[in-house]
């Protein structure tokens, strides 16, 4: 897609900090960190979300992360854990998928803050997915 932020980033034409880089995928520093070493995962084709991507990426950015990425983090930054999201549609700023690795580490005060007054009912929520 010739607008794409992160196509243009796969291109060259917008410079990153990548930090690997395969025949499939770039991972590359997040402009807007969360935490320190806050990370993207990118396809280099463009799908615009989940449901388009190809499972290979999936299953091959699931497994970077897991073998090389998180080890990396931890060993050169330290953190304690990692948070990893991939939003879709509503609250996904660029349309190319992409996973966001966060790391995270005691006292980095990320919360999941959530407004609890819209709720419904978990047996409500349960039988609306199972009806």
């Amino acid at each position: 897609m010739e607008d794409c932020l992160f196509c243009k980033i796969v291109k060259g034409e917008i410079p990153s900090k990548t930090v690997y880089e395969d025949e499939l995928v770039k991972v590359f520093l997040d402009i807007n960190p969360s935490t320190n070493g806050d990370l993207l995962i990118i396809p280099k084709k463009h799908y615009n979300n989940i449901c388009d991507v190809d499972e290979k990426i999936i299953t091959h950015s699931l497994n970077l992360t897991r073998e090389k990425i998180y080890p990396l983090l931890k060993e050169k930054l330290n953190c304690e854990g990692l948070t990893i999201v991939e939003n879709n549609d509503f609250g996904q700023d660029i349309k190319h998928f992409h996973i966001h690795l966060t790391p995270r580490y005691k006292n980095d005060n990320l919360t999941n803050k959530f407004n609890k007054d819209i709720l419904i009912e978990l047996d409500e929520v349960f039988k609306k997915l199972t009806n």
